[in-house]
């Protein structure tokens, strides 16, 4: 039987291909202390071209805890409208390969929410966001991606409350650490706007070791520097699984409090 190791809130869990079972406490702190037994090197570049997403593994989701509200943060100057209905969001750029799987449900009880519009967008691998709409400071008015909507994104949930997106890793820019943003809709109503984080340790290696990325200088903003990350961060960080081919996997259960 087949074995795949993930990383889940600081522990690396070893899980049989049928089941998976990860428990663990609640911790009250500020960021999430994982490790990663992964080079830059073993993840592809170049993007998602050569990426099936249908052919990847099923998402795998940590059990415990998965009732807490997700912290409604800031929508920022780089979101825009009228975004498409798609599941690989990359228009073809650079960057490692990532599975962005969500899994939407209700805080009170875990129930999970179906037919949930979720909205996605994060940078390049140069830290820039596209969009015509959105401001300078986002675009750093570069033609390709002002042309563009790379990275952008929304999907319904299915009957479990999932939607996966195939994208990046996303590059980080000044004054902010390493983050995707989304924006949840239920039959038409906005119920959330936040923001999904990643750990330090697995962008250091990214941008440390990865030639899609380890050319840039180095970042200026980490998690415990971050103005906007909440102060019990450990619920709003990926967790994450290397898988077969070099793809990287990135799961996240976000909580709505209505």
């Amino acid at each position: 039987m087949k074995r795949r190791t993930i990383v889940f809130g600081g522990a690396a869990i070893v899980a049989s291909s049928v089941a998976a079972v990860a428990i663990w406490p609640r911790r009250q702190i500020v960021m999430a202390a994982r490790t990663f037994d992964w080079k830059g090197t073993d993840f592809l570049s170049g993007g998602t071209r050569s990426v099936a997403l249908e052919k990847l593994p099923a998402p795998r989701f940590r059990t415990r805890p998965n009732c807490v509200a997700t912290v409604a943060q800031t929508l920022g100057p780089c979101h825009v409208d009228d975004i498409p209905a798609r599941q690989d969001v990359s228009e073809g750029k650079a960057g490692l390969p990532l599975r962005l799987a969500v899994r939407i449900v209700h805080a009170a009880d875990c129930r999970p929410v179906e037919n949930a519009d979720i909205e996605i967008w994060h940078t390049d691998h140069r830290g820039i966001y596209s969009g015509r709409e959105a401001a300078n400071m986002c675009t750093l008015n570069d033609a390709e991606a002002i042309s563009g909507l790379a990275f952008r994104g929304r999907q319904l949930t299915n009957a479990a409350g999932q939607a996966s997106f195939l994208t990046i890793y996303p590059g980080w820019y000044k004054g902010r650490t390493p983050h995707v943003h989304c924006r949840i809709l239920v039959e038409g109503r906005e119920l959330l706007v936040s923001q999904i984080y990643f750990d330090d340790a697995l962008s250091d290696i990214v941008y440390g070791g990865h030639p899609d990325y380890f050319q840039r200088p180095p970042r200026d903003t980490r998690n415990d520097e971050d103005g906007l990350i909440p102060q019990d961060a450990v619920d709003h960080i990926f967790d994450f699984e290397r898988l077969d081919g070099g793809v990287l996997s990135a799961t996240i259960t976000i909580g709505l409090s209505s």
